[in-house]
């Protein structure tokens, strides 16, 4: 290990380079006008599977963009490693707001980064993280200190709900065969206290729309007389969450996992300081669901945010409309025991219910996902807990994160492994905003760990 890890250290400069690489290749899966981009990102993950000494390197295709595979088999009597990533990024909008262009990367020094941090579109999410997974194979591989067989799938949906993984994954069984899956696409609580994530909540993910006049309206000769759809679905909205952060839809906390007080406990054993989350957002104060601290209100408790919302004129200048139409994205994110299907129905029924009989209104699902949960007394746990605590030098405590990685539950479901989610972010990197960043410091310390998880895994 310790020749593996002094390769890692006089290749760290050319680790960034060909990151950097990368990150100059705008692959957003969302919006069609970038698909000749993210194809040319499949390509070139393809080359950097191949040089770092993966065999039967392929571009699988798909129903949508394809997934790249990889494999080294070294003995089929030793563990086999699964490892995702995903290479599609989210939009840069809004781009007046980047101190760069997005694509353009480069490294700037921070108060939370006194290293340095790479600036620019999918840096944490998820390239720098699957990258160095690449590279501490590519270390393990020029060593000759790989421990175990591995695997890769690097897939090109995951912004956009991971749309055409579970198939490809069903028609794969075989082929994906492993013991474990091992998944960079998350975070550590602070540099100073790290973490093994240990849960991830699920999703349900509509839009809605509400409707009133036939055609958008002069709003000097039909306003007050009239509803108007925007107003309507602001109401409506209001009508979801009360002033105690409760979620008024009807059955919505019916299935939700009840954690014990002794887990409450140690999940606030992390050194939360109120102050600093604050002041990292620009908020004089917090809120949420009452009786709960913000550590188990972005983890264990479900939530349900508008995360768009629009209608009329919004245009240069004045237009004086009351429209016809508005509209509003909404995502709600599950805990164990809720599931995106019944969440959606409930969601579906409540907002139908409380629309007013002069709108018309409708609900369109979008994508969603279940939640997941690796028990701590697992062997996947372990062996990353005990890799990050030689790498970091201090304890690790597990620690359960607020996003969704739709695929985790699959994956268990279908291949029946479970998926050790070793990410090395932190929640300030700004992911899905402008100005996304990736500290130095946990970029290089993520290729340092990994090698550690697998040897750790294969004892």
């Amino acid at each position: 290990m310790q020749e593996t890890l002094k390769y890692i250290s006089e290749n760290k400069n050319r680790f960034v380079d060909e990151l950097f690489e990368l990150l100059r290749i705008p692959s957003i899966s969302a919006d069609p006008a970038y698909k000749n981009d993210v194809l040319k990102c499949a390509e070139v993950c393809a080359e950097h599977l191949k040089n770092a000494g993966a065999d039967n390197v392929e571009i699988c295709e798909t129903n949508g963009y394809p997934i790249v595979f990889g494999e080294k088999l070294i003995d089929e009597k030793l563990p086999t490693v699964l490892v995702y990533g995903h290479y599609d990024v989210q939009p840069a909008d809004p781009l007046e707001l980047w101190k760069k262009p997005p694509f353009e990367p480069y490294i700037e020094k921070t108060d939370l980064h006194p290293e340095g941090a790479i600036f620019a579109r999918g840096s944490a999410d998820d390239k720098g993280q699957f990258f160095m997974q690449v590279k501490a194979f590519e270390a393990m591989m020029k060593t000759d200190s790989l421990p175990c067989n591995v695997k890769f799938i690097l897939e090109g949906e995951e912004e956009v709900g991971s749309i055409s993984l579970g198939s490809w994954v069903e028609e794969n069984k075989e082929k994906l065969s492993c013991d474990c899956i091992l998944i960079s696409d998350t975070h550590i609580y602070s540099n100073e206290q790290p973490t093994v994530t240990t849960g991830l909540r699920g999703l349900s993910y509509v839009e809605v729309e509400v409707e009133g006049p036939n055609r958008d309206l002069h709003s000097g000769l039909y306003g007050g007389a009239v509803p108007n759809p925007i107003h309507v679905l602001s109401r409506m909205i209001a009508k979801m969450i009360d002033d105690d952060g409760h979620i008024l839809i009807d059955g919505f906390y019916d299935n939700v996992e009840i954690v014990s007080d002794a887990e409450r406990a140690e999940m606030n054993k992390l050194k939360d300081n109120p102050e600093e989350f604050k002041k990292s957002i620009g908020l004089n104060d917090v809120e949420g669901e009452k009786g709960y601290t913000t550590l188990e209100r972005t983890s264990i408790r479900p939530t349900l945010d508008c995360n768009g919302i629009w209608g009329g004129y919004t245009g240069e200048g004045a237009k004086t409309v009351i429209p016809s139409k508005a509209f509003a994205k909404i995502s709600m994110r599950l805990v164990p025991y809720q599931t995106p299907e019944e969440i959606t129905e409930k969601f579906t029924k409540y907002f139908e219910k409380i629309a007013p009989e002069n709108v018309k209104v409708k609900v369109t699902p979008h994508h969603g996902g279940m939640p997941y949960v690796l028990p701590t007394d697992t062997k996947e746990f372990l062996a990353a807990k005990n890799a990050m605590q030689t790498a970091f030098g201090k304890e690790v405590l597990p620690y359960r994160g607020g996003g969704s990685i739709p695929i985790t539950a699959m994956f268990e479901q279908v291949l029946g492994a479970k998926s050790v989610l070793m990410g090395f972010g932190l929640d300030s990197d700004a992911i899905h905003s402008p100005n996304e960043h990736y500290g130095l410091f946990n970029f290089y310390k993520g290729i340092e760990s990994i090698p550690l998880f697998f040897e750790n895994y294969s004892k």
